[in-house]
């Protein structure tokens, strides 16, 4: 059994611990580390559970079960720290995200395939076309920042209507690019199979379909009781630990909560299957930024925890950064180690530089 299919069963005990460690109260601490941990194995589960249920469902049904839940876990812990009232944690986790599938995901992913490989190649379409979308939503996502920031707009209504208006459309645009992707330009993104279709496993078999199913909406529950139990403690363990919110929330949460992510394009990495690889990064991003964080947004207002799209200026910029970087070194179709340790360095400076933010 590959060391890849290994980590979720190694990481399981820490299921049990972390609700054991609440139950029997064991301090925030032990709480913190164990529901940390084992966020990891069923966010591991969930994304293969993803994976095997679009092979089983065909192009169409399959995208639209990818687009849901392929950032099921970072939504889910997203929307339970804003239902517990850390605002500025989630606000920040947006933009974390983003960079972390721009910068860290995309670099780990050219640098460990270009360890084994001189050279890899893929489509530049998919990376153009979702650098196109990307572009436009993170314009999107700064513009209420720009807008407040140059202008005497102070009233919290005027920004949370721009917040919400830009979020709608962005939404609106997020199911337009699902019309592209899986419909009237599907060739474009036609960049090869996926593990599962590789490795013989297309028989449709209505039992194991189900038991994919069944492993996909168990993880999605599994993973909003570990997360209520991780963000009950987040805020004074950070506290203690000396992190500030911002870098809390671009920093650390992406960071557990893509794990399954970055096991992934490893892995299709390490196998030469970039633009697999390419692709699953810069549509991970384009979720983030047109699908979650509106959805955070309007969710927000609704549950009376109102978060906006008035950013701190420094993450406008940091998104700004992360956008060009990414594209500069994708748009050429050709990717290696450099590129991957040129990406990864520019997202270590980002976060040298968050941590120091006084926020």
């Amino acid at each position: 059994m590959k060391y890849q299919k290994l980590i979720p069963f190694i990481l399981l005990p820490f299921v049990p611990l972390a609700i054991a460690a609440d139950y029997l109260h064991w301090g925030d601490t032990a709480i913190f580390i164990t529901s940390a941990i084992a966020i990891i194995p069923v966010s591991i589960w969930l994304s293969t559970a993803v994976e095997k249920v679009a092979v089983f469902t065909g192009a169409v049904v399959g995208g639209l079960v990818t687009a849901l839940f392929a950032n099921a876990t970072e939504l889910i812990i997203a929307l339970t720290a804003l239902r517990q009232g850390l605002v500025d944690i989630v606000e920040a986790s947006i933009t974390g995200s983003v960079l972390g599938a721009l910068l860290l995901l995309l670099g780990l992913g050219m640098f460990t395939g270009g360890l084994r490989y001189k050279e890899q190649t893929f489509k530049p379409i998919v990376a153009r076309v979702n650098g196109s979308f990307m572009t436009l939503a993170a314009i999107a996502l700064g513009l209420p920042t720009t807008v407040i920031a140059t202008s005497n707009i102070v009233d919290e209504i005027a920004i949370r209507d721009i917040s919400v208006i830009v979020s709608t459309i962005l939404i609106a645009v997020y199911g337009l690019t699902l019309v592209f992707s899986l419909g009237t330009h599907s060739y474009l993104y036609e960049v090869g199979l996926s593990d599962a279709e590789e490795d013989g496993e297309t028989t449709k078999s209505s039992t194991t379909l189900w038991l994919w199913i069944t492993v996909l909406l168990v993880s999605t529950v599994a993973i909003a009781i570990l997360s209520d139990l991780f963000v009950s403690v987040i805020e004074p363990e950070t506290t203690r630990l000396g992190l500030t919110p911002l870098f809390t929330g671009v920093i650390l949460i992406p960071l557990l909560s893509d794990v399954a992510g970055y096991v992934t394009v490893i892995r299709l990495s390490m196998k030469n299957k970039m633009d697999l690889a390419v692709s699953s990064v810069t549509g991970d991003s384009l979720l983030v930024a047109s699908f979650v964080a509106p959805i955070l947004v309007l969710v927000g207002q609704f549950i009376g925890q109102p978060i906006t799209l008035n950013f701190n200026p420094f993450e406008v910029i940091a998104i700004a950064i992360a956008v060009t970087v990414a594209n500069l070194i994708s748009f050429g179709g050709r990717s290696n180690w450099l590129d991957g340790i040129l990406l990864i360095a520019t997202y270590m400076i980002l976060g040298v530089a968050f941590y120091y933010h006084p926020a």
